[in-house]
């Protein structure tokens, strides 16, 4: 069984070696094409030897085409995955430092509020850049992995505006579904769930145990949990008051809805700084700028570890490489994806971007209906998809209005600033940001002349409620163990990958 799978991005540290070990792990595919593209030739570089020295390590007859040019990389592929981050780890630190001068404390700052909304503005744009490239030369009906976030907004601009069939895959139903069997007691197996709403918005909605009901139970088990209860305390106050669990973590979360960040002096009281992702003011991105400078500076070491082993036992529980194997062995497979909603959740409006359990063979990948969310549930995504769309508007049209909007309509910028706040706010991330926002060029012109020449609104210098340092390279080297989990783990902490490959 032969056919061509192709990485956009591929210079993410761990996340690209990740899901070839999955893929490669299948016995069918051990001779498929193989394909890495992303626009830094250095890690590239380095991703794809560390790759192919683990295909050599396992036996396998598979040379990977590495490539600058992006459309060589597509060319004839059937499947491609999408590991972006549009702007690296430049654009990400805009994202999270020039929001905090308006008061707007992050901890991720890539699904939602302004640094989700300014992370889709670049990502859109150079996504239908590759959606074009993919129609052009990529396999007929090939279809899109995508993993980049903010998930929602590049997955609902790549189906309706670029054109192509586009899944988006995240982790975080696998990783609260494994909390949930912990706190009541189960192994993971033992625990059947149906999880629906929206990507990092989705709820448990059924939970259930040899068809035993245990939804109920949660609230109780998570309070008395010893690790939960302090880690968890957003997650736990939310399934208080709407009375289910939702799939992100806490500092996730915690910046969706209006309620735990937006008042400086008592965002300490909602999260843990045992972890970033916990709820650390700017963590995720303090985790990724680490990750990056070990790999890079440790990289030689990497190279003479043990390599990765392809066996059924060593694939993670990334959707990607399991939907693959469904549609081309026929072999069945239960996951929750990202997918235009067409009904399937009946509250939640048709156009969005929904994620709900779905199964995957022969025939295609199928979603069964959900039914109606919970009232309650329902509402809170309803909040976040108005922004998402008012986001993704704006970011085709390349209209700062419309941008602006999404801004004043996003939870927690509005909770913390007032509207001439979001409009200076919005100049300045449009104007720091210039270079990966093409599409918005006459309004950065415009934002440009009001910050030089209209009297701005004084802002803060807030460093954030729980801020951490980000160590040097000679301080990781202190624990080089920890400092290359970190790297190696693709930026996921714990158990949260993202998209770190640079475009």
């Amino acid at each position: 069984m032969s056919f061509k799978i192709s990485f956009i991005g591929a210079g993410s540290i761990g996340f690209t070696r990740g899901l070839l070990r999955d893929l490669l792990s299948v016995s069918e595919f051990q001779d498929i094409e193989v394909s890495f593209t992303d626009i830094n030739s250095s890690n590239l570089q380095m991703v794809t030897e560390l790759c192919q020295r683990d295909i050599d390590e396992n036996g396998l007859d598979i040379k990977i085409h590495a490539t600058t040019n992006r459309k060589e990389a597509l060319r004839g592929a059937r499947y491609i995955f999408s590991v972006v981050r549009i702007g690296g780890l430049e654009a990400f630190g805009l994202d999270i430092d020039i929001p905090l001068k308006y008061g707007i404390d992050q901890c991720v700052g890539d699904t939602l509020c302004a640094g989700g909304i300014m992370y889709g503005q670049r990502g859109i744009a150079e996504m239908l850049e590759i959606c074009k490239d993919i129609k052009e030369v990529a396999e007929k009906d090939c279809i899109l992995l995508n993993y980049a976030n903010p998930m929602a907004m590049i997955t609902w601009a790549c189906n309706v505006y670029g054109g192509v069939k586009t899944i988006g895959l995240c982790h975080g139903v696998q990783g609260g579904h494994r909390q949930i069997a912990e706190v009541l007691g189960y192994k993971k197996e033992e625990i059947d769930i149906i999880c629906a709403g929206i990507n990092h918005q989705t709820w448990y909605i059924s939970v259930k145990h040899k068809g035993e009901d245990l939804t109920g139970n949660l609230l109780e088990a998570f309070e008395e949990h010893p690790e939960f209860r302090k880690t968890e305390k957003v997650r736990i106050d939310m399934l208080r008051r709407f009375g289910y669990y939702s799939t992100e973590s806490n500092g996730h979360l915690s910046e969706y809805v209006p309620w735990y960040r937006k008042r400086t002096d008592e965002i300490k009281e909602w999260i843990d700084l045992g972890s970033w992702i916990n709820g650390e003011t700017g963590g995720y991105l303090r985790v990724c700028t680490e990750g990056r400078n070990w790999f890079e500076t440790d990289f030689p070491n990497w190279m003479k570890e043990p390599p990765l082993t392809y066996k059924q036992e060593n694939r993670s529980e990334e959707h990607g490489s399991y939907i693959i194997e469904g549609l081309e062995t026929g072999r069945v497979y239960r996951g929750h994806f990202n997918v235009v909603n067409n009904g399937v959740i009946s509250n939640l409006p048709d156009d969005a971007i929904i994620e709900a359990p779905g199964y995957v063979d022969r025939n295609g990948i199928n979603m069964p209906h959900v039914g109606d969310l919970p009232l309650g549930c329902a509402a809170v995504c309803n909040v976040s998809i108005s922004v998402q769309r008012l986001a993704v508007e704006a970011a085709v049209k390349g209209d700062d209005f419309l941008l602006r909007q999404a801004m004043m309509m996003d939870p927690l910028v509005g909770a913390v600033c007032n509207p001439k706040e979001i409009w200076q706010m919005t100049d300045e991330l449009l104007v720091a940001q210039e270079k990966w926002l093409p599409q918005y060029s006459k309004a950065i012109s415009e934002a440009k002349y009001r910050l030089e020449t209209e009297q701005l609104i004084p802002t803060k210098n807030y460093k954030g409620a729980a801020r951490l340092k980000t160590k040097t390279v000679e301080e990781m080297a202190e624990n080089k163990e920890e400092a290359t989990k970190n790297a190696s783990a693709a930026d996921k902490a714990k158990e949260r990958p993202s998209s770190v490959g640079e475009l």
